[in-house]
């Protein structure tokens, strides 16, 4: 149901961009740069740990990276040409609303608002809080609330920011992206320090392969699901196709540049941790990094957890930019609700998206475990890249005349999804709880969307409580429809409320 806007909120919105993705650049290629070097994030702070565990020995860890690394090319590649095909941005969601319709699409909405961005977004808090906590609680884990009340006032800051100005958040994740790769530097440095002068006693193959355990299958699935929680990023460029500078040509690149550098640049990170750090000490660190520099470092050991929380303070705003713009997507195309689909009438960002994603951030943060959290967002995440790729199979056989400026071979989808299914499959017989929890969640998507979206004759009372809590809703956050720019009147691309039947056009008349 939309609410017309006031006439103040009108003249204002008379400037407004189309997109609030567009607000502070509309150059895609600086866009296709920031999204590039998003995929190096503060993953690697966190899942070593849980890789090493999983997979039971120094040299299996470093083979799940290798091919972690592997797999998010060819991931990147089928996605290179679904967007060109389909040349929208939203990402997965708009892929699979295209390719299966409108219930499937939903269902990846739904389970990317409820778990991947939310669950995402406070594993990157949390480790946000321990690494500015760990010096201060040298000698123990850091307390429950304190890093939770932390990692809260961090999220609503960034909230804050990302509310008042998509030009402040810009500016912010390009500032803060300095503190992570600085921090990856110094790692990788002092960690070749360490081998060439001869410290590389646990890299030696007898020592690095040796097992106390021998890991099962199900146990190197979950290995790879928590190096893929470091890799999740490799399909952000997607969500803003529409912008990105001739697509047929910047997507590619920014594969060919971005993975093969964020697999070497991972892979030689813990290299370095096992340069000085024995398996025990690394199993043992709530703080990796940190307690890297306190080896190695001594008086200037400070320096790592200072470029770590840089690192993760902007990993958060980042994630909250993404994924308030996917709600945003979503409301646009009558999926969820249509007061997520306005921006503020002057500062052209997505309020009441940004608070929803906030506001599940926090409630996650408060029942989560962080690697626990992390299973549960890679098995969702390696769930919707299973269904998008196998979309891409299924829009070949459906559309097999449709022109395609980028077509990799058959053989790329297909190895994908072989080790899609390998992986999922034993994920979910090594963690039966965390994975069918995941699914549960997904399906609970299935009622809400034929009660909210398929099921257009409600009753009136339905459409006048949606109307009056839309209307509150803007008043609050003083958002309206954005407004589409002229020359676009006559594309036919132009978005329609499915929810209601009405076009965009009409919202701003």
């Amino acid at each position: 149901t939309r609410t017309k806007p006031t006439h103040a909120q009108g003249e204002h919105a008379n400037s407004m961009q189309k997109d609030p993705m567009k607000a502070g650049t509309r150059t895609g290629d600086l866009l296709a740069a920031r999204r590039k070097w998003n995929i190096i994030g503060s993953g690697i702070f966190i899942s070593p740990k849980g890789v090493l565990e999983h997979s039971g020995s120094v040299g299996l860890a470093l083979v799940v990276w290798l091919l972690g690394g592997c797999i998010a090319a060819l991931g990147s590649l089928c996605y290179a040409e679904l967007g060109v095909t389909i040349p929208k941005s939203g990402g997965d969601y708009s892929y699979v609303t295209e390719i299966f319709g409108g219930l499937m699409g939903f269902l990846l909405l739904w389970s990317a608002v409820l778990i991947m961005y939310p669950t995402t977004l406070a594993v990157i808090a949390l480790t946000f809080s321990n690494y500015v906590l760990q010096p201060v609680f040298s000698n123990c884990v850091p307390p429950y609330m304190a890093t939770r009340m932390l990692s809260a006032t961090c999220l609503l800051l960034l909230t804050w920011v990302n509310c008042s100005s998509v030009r402040m958040a810009t500016r912010i994740q390009d500032i803060f992206t300095v503190g992570k790769l600085m921090a990856l530097g110094l790692i990788i440095v002092v960690g070749l320090v360490q081998i060439f002068n001869g410290h590389y006693e646990a890299l030696t193959p007898q020592v690095a392969f040796s097992l106390d355990r021998v890991p099962s299958v199900g146990q190197i699935a979950l290995a790879f699901l928590q190096a893929s929680f470091a890799f999740s990023g490799w399909n952000f460029l997607n969500y803003v196709t529409e912008e990105v500078v001739e697509p047929r040509r910047n997507l590619p690149r920014a594969i060919y540049i971005s993975i093969p550098l964020v697999t070497f640049v991972y892979t030689l990170t813990n290299i370095a941790y096992f340069s000085s750090m024995s398996p025990e000490e690394l199993l043992s660190s709530n703080a990796v990094a940190v307690t890297f520099g306190e080896k190695l470092l001594g008086m200037f050991s400070v320096i790592m957890p200072i470029s770590v929380a840089l690192s993760t303070f902007g990993g958060i705003n980042g994630y909250l930019f993404t994924s308030s713009r996917l709600c945003f997507s979503g409301a646009r195309e009558g999926h969820l609700p249509s007061l997520l689909a306005m921006i503020h009438y002057k500062n052209c960002t997505p309020i009441p998206a940004l608070l929803v994603c906030c506001a599940a951030t926090i409630v996650i943060l408060c029942i989560g475990e962080t690697h626990n959290l992390i299973n549960y967002v890679s098995f969702i995440n390696y769930l919707s890249y299973g269904v998008t790729i196998a979309g891409l199979l299924y829009y070949r056989w459906k559309k097999p005349n449709l022109y395609r400026p980028i077509k990799v071979n058959l053989l790329v989808p297909v190895c994908y999804l072989m080790f899609w299914a390998l992986l999922l499959g034993f994920s979910l017989y090594s963690e039966p709880v965390v994975c069918g929890v995941g699914l549960v969640i997904m399906l609970t998507g299935v009622p809400v969307y034929f009660l909210g979206v398929h099921w257009k004759e409600k009753p009136k009372c339905i459409y006048n409580f949606i109307e009056r809590a839309t209307y509150v809703g803007q008043r609050l956050c003083f958002v309206v429809f954005p407004q589409i720019d002229p020359i676009e009147i006559a594309n036919p691309s132009e978005w329609t409320d499915r929810s209601s039947g009405r076009s965009s056009l009409s919202a701003n008349s």
